[in-house]
């Protein structure tokens, strides 16, 4: 069996998975919150680009109305409710987020219908480039590169940045951030804008990959928490490796038996497993010696 043909859709589906994992650990690394209504923003700014498309709105029109749609919900909860969830275990802030996750998937649910062929397409689609004997769109390739552009991007603020220096802080302590003078409010706030825009982002590449479907948008959070779980939700290179490793699993799996096929959303979650207990089994030795 050629499998080129699977990792070249691995490329495009990790590329999102890889987008999606590194937002999660942003927000994690900053707030202590793991957010499981991130497939739902992201199901959002795809739905409201494809209705725009639908209504006549030029396209990039619809694209960016989307991200900001999505942007904007995240960052209204980051400042609405999150600050009144901040002292709460981090277990009850995630069930909140996947009540959020819940509210968003029935709303789309409710306006767009559930279980319709829809496909958000991009004018990237038609063109392609060749590699090893394979048709590799150039919206793969534009996926791959935003999702290492944006995660450069990410990594850059955290080092370089005031602003990336305080969501370092917060990850450390809240109590002491606030006592020195970090401005904890804004900073989550801001946390939770960026893990919107990288949402937004997602949705849309996801939705040209796959389909364009309330569920299937919705449950992106969970291969993209299965490799933020890889990085140990706290490594953006590991994250960025993590979504690739998960998406090139889930394409290798579809060339599988059919009965293995139907499992491979549990792909990423059991190398995941298969990681972190040799990764703990590693450093349990090393401080042993």
């Amino acid at each position: 069996m050629n499998l080129l043909p699977f990792i070249a859709s691995g490329i495009g589906l990790g590329a999102v998975y890889a987008l999606s994992s590194v937002g999660l650990v942003i927000l994690y690394r900053a707030s202590g919150t793991l957010n499981f209504a991130f497939g739902a923003f992201g199901g959002v700014s795809a739905f409201l680009a494809w209705q725009l498309a639908q209504d006549g709105v030029p396209a990039p029109l619809g694209w960016i109305a989307g991200i900001v749609v999505s942007t904007g919900i995240a960052y209204g909860y980051g400042r609405v409710f999150a600050p009144r969830l901040a002292h709460r275990d981090r277990v009850v802030r995630a069930i909140a987020t996947l009540g959020l996750a819940l509210f968003l998937f029935g709303g789309m649910a409710l306006y767009w219908g559930v279980g319709v062929a829809r496909r958000l397409m991009l004018p990237t689609d038609f063109d392609a480039v060749m590699l090893f004997g394979v048709r590799l769109t150039i919206t793969r390739i534009i996926a791959l590169g935003l999702s290492l552009a944006m995660a450069g991007g990410i990594g850059l603020l955290l080092g370089c940045t005031r602003i990336g220096l305080g969501m370092r802080a917060l990850a450390s302590d809240r109590n002491i951030s606030a006592a020195i003078g970090v401005r904890v409010v804004q900073i989550d706030s801001l946390a939770w804008l960026i893990n919107g825009l990288f949402a937004g982002i997602a949705g849309i590449l996801l939705a040209n990959i796959n389909r364009l479907d309330p569920g299937t948008l919705t449950f992106l959070v969970i291969p993209a928490v299965a490799a933020a779980v890889m990085a140990r939700l706290s490594s953006l290179p590991g994250a960025f490796v993590g979504g690739m490793v998960a998406g090139m699993i889930e394409a290798l799996l579809i060339a599988s038996s059919p009965v293995i096929a139907n499992l491979r959303s549990a792909g990423p979650y059991i190398a995941a497993l298969l990681f972190l207990m040799i990764v703990g089994a590693g450093q349990g030795v090393g401080a042993r010696e």
